[in-house]
């Protein structure tokens, strides 16, 4: 997904709200004007982060952040487990929760509030479209051998086991796989994180090599990359996901909130409603 010029400001605003530190700030504004056309926005944020730490050092570890959220959902995890398999389409239910919790993101969020993303399982927005992508996943996973989650936030990560035990439970075929961040960034899910929620347990878990809040092909690990081009069926979670994999002519599914103005003008939907999309050719 190409950067937009209102996605260009918004990234330098960021930048512009940290510090007011003109030599920096120049070479953000550098990076961002000296962009290539097929650059997105997870790469350009990757570049900045590294252009803030050679100037002023590590940022601030989410490590207590990430420990907060996982204990959160992990706290309610056997409560949803019943709600899940109570429903009349258990999986279903599953990917719509997992949905839910794209909410717990410190990139896109000014404010992760918790009463509010309790408050999502209580009215999750469906889209008819979204029904459509959905069903045709399912179709899919019939007679898929392999099956590759590319994972996003922390807590999240969580609600993304509940999904993938129903995923198990009806295809059992299936070789299920989870693909998470090389190095820590913002509060997306590492290999500590994804073992500490039990994931590894049942999983084979992947590093994709980097630090980028994305998936950047190129930036790819050789085992990454070896998982993306073989997988029968991958499911992107995350805006960053969506903005870097989108558009590069692979059959993917996403799944995300739409959390920032550029995303709700894009799907014409209100901030914080659910978006499940099957893309299966470049745009």
């Amino acid at each position: 997904m190409r950067v937009t010029e209102s996605c260009a400001k918004c990234l330098f605003n960021q930048q512009k709200n940290l510090t007011d530190d003109e030599e920096y700030l120049a070479e953000v504004k550098a990076i961002i004007e000296g962009r290539d056309k097929d650059d997105t926005s997870p790469y350009l944020v990757y570049r900045i982060n590294r252009a803030y730490e050679a100037r002023f050092g590590k940022k601030a570890s989410y490590k207590d952040v990430k420990k907060k959220f996982n204990d959160l959902v992990m706290s309610m995890e056997d409560d949803l487990r019943k709600k899940i398999e109570s429903s009349k389409d258990p999986l279903f239910k599953a990917l719509v929760f997992a949905r839910i919790g794209n909410y717990i993101d410190f990139g896109a969020m000014n404010n992760v509030d918790e009463e509010t993303f309790l408050a999502l399982f209580d009215d999750p927005k469906m889209r008819s479209e979204d029904e459509e992508d959905i069903r045709s996943l399912f179709a899919q996973c019939e007679t898929a051998k392999t099956f590759l989650l590319v994972a996003d936030n922390c807590g999240e990560i969580v609600l993304d086991k509940l999904f993938l035990e129903q995923l198990g439970k009806k295809y059992p075929q299936l070789e299920i796989s989870v693909m998470v961040r090389g190095a820590d960034v913002l509060n997306d899910v590492t290999l500590e994180d994804a073992e500490y929620v039990g994931l590894g347990k049942k999983y084979r878990l992947i590093q994709n090599g980097n630090s980028a809040a994305g998936t950047i092909y190129k930036m790819l690990s050789d085992e990454a990359r070896k998982a993306i081009d073989s997988a029968d069926i991958i499911l992107a979670k995350g805006l960053g996901n969506y903005e870097s994999m989108c558009g590069q002519g692979r059959h993917i599914f996403f799944s995300f909130l739409c959390k920032c103005e550029l995303f709700t003008n894009r799907f014409n939907v209100p901030r914080l409603t659910g978006v499940f999309v099957e893309e299966s050719f470049a745009e």
